[in-house]
């Protein structure tokens, strides 16, 4: 391990490593900071431009991205009150209120620091869990692996909003629909192309997944068009910037807890960052002292809380996509795709077969950190300018660069067309208010779940005992089934309670 951590070490330091990382840092801190604009849109953008890249570029590249991405969205939530991503939500209850009253120094302090200290705790979270759940997982045969398919889905569809489980359920079976076109690589057979011989080696990953995030949301960004965005105007100073990590140490015992959240609901296959930041900022004010004060821009730790938990949550969305090869959140699934464009399948075989790239990515990881923490420093008047960039500049270049990336992936037009098409699938979801996670999960891991399930029939003789009676196999099932009945039984429980007569 000691010579993997090396080798990991000596190909990130390299002088234009070390300056891709740096850029992808700048350039995320940038988007994230815009609204709407977000870590996954980030990433996606890129992914594409990475294929000419050798891969000891193109991953810490993709990582300074990522990290920066997710912790710029705290200069739009403190600035606009609008989150630049949907992980600085709950950012903005206290960060704007906080800016408002003449202390955005402060609040963009406590917020960096935060944020900085919780990414480098799910850093070492990274490093310390991913080789020991590689090693179980090795053990995994094709049962294991189709369970943590279903669990995966279940805990998509559990997240979901009030009353959105069934649509979830609905937009994972068009994904798995959508993987199944093509040729069927066990009979040879054709299917679901409709004559159309393009489709006989199904629909391109990474034109799908950039259709389904990119164009609905620059559609969504028209609407903002000729919106005058009121920034909050500052005066920087690096002293009262750095005197704010007094008060984030002060508030430790948040600082833990939203941590510990952070990374517990980044291993959760689907969710993602969003879901941490709102859960570390409810169960701060749970912990408080003064709960009343949250949401009136007093308290440090409603800041500290929710910022925490979501750059928290990026090293533990990245233990399942390294060692299992399933996506934390839709960020790293843009890194799966970034893994599959270069050949490198993600999975507990990566940890054996490439330990070299797996330590370069926990290197990038901390160097993205640090690259944050210096350049937060000296370039924050930067990035606020960023925040007030109008969206008719902006929508059309971003675009651009997505038609581009897409083409350029195989030269060929039909890419495009899945892009644009996928948009359209995208955009209507988006109408109608489904979410478009499981459909690019479905897809994703549509082909995984087919092969491992011919398999462990094949296996066990037509029989789907051992799914239930393979212990680890028979324990994912279990958990995915109690996190789909659990929500269901406490809420009726609770309206019980809330209409029992007192």
């Amino acid at each position: 391990m000691y010579d993997l951590f090396l080798t990991g070490v000596a190909a990130v330091c390299q002088p234009w490593t070390l300056v891709a990382v740096m850029l992808g840092v700048a350039g995320g801190l940038v988007i994230g900071s815009i609204p709407g604009l977000t870590s996954t849109m980030a990433i996606a953008l890129l992914v594409p431009l990475t294929y000419a890249m050798d891969i000891n570029l193109a991953l810490p590249l993709l990582m300074g991205v990522y990290c920066g991405a997710i912790s710029g969205g705290l200069v739009g939530a403190i600035l606009l009150n609008i989150p630049g991503t949907p992980a600085s939500a709950a950012t903005c209850l206290d960060g704007y209120p906080m800016a408002a009253g003449g202390q955005a120094v402060r609040a963009l302090g406590l917020g960096v620091y935060a944020s900085m200290i919780g990414g480098v705790l799910s850093g070492l979270a990274l490093v310390l869990i991913a080789p020991l759940l590689a090693r179980v997982a090795l053990s995994f045969g094709p049962w294991e692996y189709f369970s943590l398919v279903i669990f995966t889905f279940s805990c998509i569809s559990a997240m979901s909003p009030k009353g959105r489980a069934i649509k979830a359920f609905m937009a994972a079976f068009i994904g798995i629909l959508l993987s199944l076109v093509g040729l069927d690589e066990a009979s040879g057979q054709v299917r679901l192309t409709f004559g159309f011989t393009a489709l006989e080696s199904g629909f391109y990953e990474l034109p799908a997944l950039i259709g389904l995030y990119a164009i609905p949301q620059l559609l969504a960004d028209t609407d903002d068009i000729g919106r005058s965005a009121t920034v909050l105007k500052i005066k920087f100073q690096l002293r009262a910037f750095v005197a704010t990590l007094r008060e984030v140490v002060a508030c430790r015992r948040d600082l833990g807890r939203s941590t510990f959240i952070g990374i517990i609901i980044g291993i959760l296959p689907g969710v993602g960052p969003g879901l941490s930041n709102i859960v570390a900022y409810s169960q701060a004010q749970r912990a408080s002292r003064h709960p009343d004060l949250f949401g009136k821009g007093v308290l440090p730790e409603a800041i500290v809380a929710p910022e925490a938990a979501n750059n928290a949550s990026m090293g533990g969305a990245l233990i399942p996509m390294l060692t299992l090869g399933i996506p934390g959140d839709a960020s790293t699934l843009m890194m799966l795709g970034a893994f599959m464009l270069h050949g490198i399948d993600p999975g507990p075989l990566l940890f054996r077969d490439h330990g070299e790239i797996v330590w370069m990515v926990f290197v990038s990881f901390f160097v993205a950190f640090f690259f944050c923490f210096i350049l937060y420093h000296f370039f924050i008047p930067l990035t606020v300018k960023a925040v007030s960039i109008p969206r008719q500049y902006v929508i059309p270049v971003l675009l651009i660069l997505c038609t581009v990336g897409c083409y350029s992936l195989n030269n060929r037009m039909f890419d495009v067309y899945c892009f644009l098409g996928f948009g359209l699938l995208g955009y209507l979801l988006h109408i109608a208010r489904v979410p478009v996670l499981p459909v690019i999960l479905g897809l994703i891991l549509g082909p995984m779940a087919e092969t491992q399930l011919s398999l462990a029939l094949a296996f066990g003789n037509d029989s789907v005992l051992p799914f239930i009676t393979r212990p680890i196999s028979g324990g994912i099932l279990l958990v995915a089934l109690l996190s789909l009945v659990l929500p269901a039984v406490l809420g009726r429980s609770r309206r019980k309670l809330a209409n029992a007569p007192a």
